[in-house]
């Protein structure tokens, strides 16, 4: 059968009319619960409009532009030292050098094995037990903690996402480079991380989006991003006796999302031009029959072929 799938068997009729039995009961059953919830929060008062009024606030939308803004930040440095670490980790973890291979592994395996949460915590307390040392103040020990954690553990993700990209490429691209007289340093920077980087592009996209989301772990060490400024605001406004968690939630969670979707579809968008820019061949325009007939004219009448002769 052309159109049976390797993985299973193609369900019979039976099975088909059993499987949108199951369908429908699931489809219900998401469905009720969300009734339930919507019910509930109508009940607790959580879709009151004066409830979701408080986003008309100026200092409500200042709060959260600021930490919006915060979390960008924080995201841009982190992400773009993340992936210079990851670089230099995965070149070191293929080194012919084993004290440098050695150190890198350790490395690697450490960061990659620690909770990022701990990590985190355990940098801003050297961080601020030594902030006159370092010259640090306000909320820079807070900022360089969650920026320090979120590079070693994403870098060291990003190092073996590389390092497989690396070993992936045919070897017999690195024996001709090296046949070609490149050295080594040029065989890794022109031959091999370029395709590495192109073939591992959507993990690369995938970890930076959860590079972009563990910017809320901030919150912990009391650091102003997005996370901690919807706490704040949710514990501080008081609506008709209600808390305004619910709310805040789901409109900065629709943030998180926005912004994640924003980050896969810059990726999806690079993907597509890199793509292109592999498959874009130039095809030399045909000559017009015009400027064919003129050269032959030119060239004049084709020589004749040697009559047979028999002897």
């Amino acid at each position: 059968m052309s159109g049976a799938s390797v993985l299973y068997d193609v369900p019979g009729p039976k099975a088909r009319a059993r499987n949108r039995v199951y369908s429908v009961i699931g489809a219900l059953a998401v469905a009720g619960l969300l009734t339930f919830a919507v019910l509930r929060l109508n009940a607790k008062g959580q879709l009151d409009p004066e409830v979701w009024r408080i986003f008309n606030y100026a200092g409500v939308r200042t709060g959260i532009r600021d930490g919006v803004l915060t979390t960008l930040e924080v995201f841009a440095v982190a992400a773009v030292l993340s992936l210079l670490l990851g670089v230099l980790l995965a070149v070191a973890r293929l080194s012919d050098h084993k004290p440098v291979r050695w150190l890198a592994t350790g490395f690697v395996e450490l960061f990659r094995a620690v909770p990022l949460l701990i990590t985190i915590y355990a940098l801003w307390v050297i961080l601020l037990t030594n902030r006159e040392a370092l010259g640090l103040t306000g909320s820079q020990p807070q900022f360089w903690a969650l920026v320090a954690g979120l590079t070693v553990y994403n870098g060291s993700v990003q190092a073996e996402v590389l390092r497989s990209g690396i070993n992936a490429v045919p070897k017999g691209q690195r024996e001709a480079a090296y046949a070609l007289g490149m050295s080594k340093t040029q065989v890794m920077t022109t031959v091999l991380i370029p395709q590495a980087v192109r073939a591992m592009l959507p993990t690369i996209i995938s970890q930076l989006v959860v590079t972009l989301k563990d910017t809320s772990l901030g919150y912990i060490i009391t650091f102003e991003e997005l996370l901690y400024t919807a706490r704040l605001m949710s514990t501080n406004i008081i609506v008709n006796g209600n808390d305004t968690y619910i709310p805040v939630i789901i409109v900065i969670g629709s943030i998180y999302v926005a912004m994640c979707l924003a980050l896969s579809a810059l990726a999806h968008w690079i993907e597509r031009r890199g793509r292109r820019a592999r498959t874009g061949i130039t095809v030399a325009a045909a000559a017009e029959p015009v400027a064919a007939a003129d050269a032959a004219e030119t060239a004049g009448p084709a020589p004749e072929a040697p009559a047979d002769t028999k002897d």
